[in-house]
């Protein structure tokens, strides 16, 4: 057994890929377990059935999708997926790194805000000397 080898939780990626959605949530913290408990698999589903004809092959288009509250599983490690951030959809490939974050936080809502330099005008001395340039 390789010492670099990457685990989640004591798990190497080919045990995680073997185990049920509801035993990979026992190993998620609590809020993500309940997010997984409650109905939202089931609004999930065809989410979850292109994950795995994509991962047998099977489809070609490229996953999007606007659930951000489903966590990532591992099934989903190695794709790339669409990830709806209110105005454009967000090409996330996925690593092992990110197993258990919600798809949410890997798709940023809100742009860096960069002020821009002031205009001609808009600051006294930018019309103080304007006005002695007469």
């Amino acid at each position: 057994m390789d010492d670099d080898e990457f685990r989640f939780k004591g798990k190497t990626l080919a045990e995680l890929k073997q185990m049920d959605v509801k035993e990979f949530a026992k190993l998620l913290t609590s809020r993500k377990r309940r997010t997984i408990s409650r109905d939202v698999l089931k609004s999930a589903e065809p989410l979850l059935e292109k994950i795995r004809l994509t991962n047998e092959g099977k489809r070609k288009k490229p996953i999007k999708t606007h659930l951000r509250v489903i966590p990532v599983l591992p099934q989903m490690v190695g794709l790339k997926i669409g990830v709806h951030n209110g105005k454009e959809f967000h090409e996330i490939v996925i690593t092992e790194e990110m197993l258990g974050l919600f798809l949410g936080e890997l798709s940023q809502t809100r742009k860096r805000l960069s002020h821009g330099s002031a205009g001609v005008g808009a600051t006294k001395s930018s019309t103080a000397s304007a006005s002695k340039a007469k």
